[in-house]
């Protein structure tokens, strides 16, 4: 398995933000667009690949299997 270092600069900024607490509506999204430029959209897309990524797991497993948890309970639900 390649190491976490492997990710890049982008997908280790999204893990934490993903870490983060938010304060109010709108406020993560503002995050998204002026911290790491990115549309909400397409970070939910980067976000999706990296829950599936080992090098992800391996580089914050807390925050990648608190997301799977979250993403499961989601489509268990549909």
């Amino acid at each position: 398995m390649p190491p976490a270092s492997d990710l890049s600069e982008r997908d280790r900024a999204v893990l934490a933000m993903e870490r983060r607490g938010w304060p109010g509506p709108g406020a993560k999204e503002r995050a998204i667009r002026e911290d790491l430029g990115l549309s909400p959209t397409r970070y939910y897309q980067v976000l999706s690949a990296l829950l599936d990524d080992p090098r992800a797991l391996a580089h914050d497993p807390i925050t990648v299997n608190r997301l799977r948890r979250v993403r499961t309970a989601r489509r268990d639900r549909r």
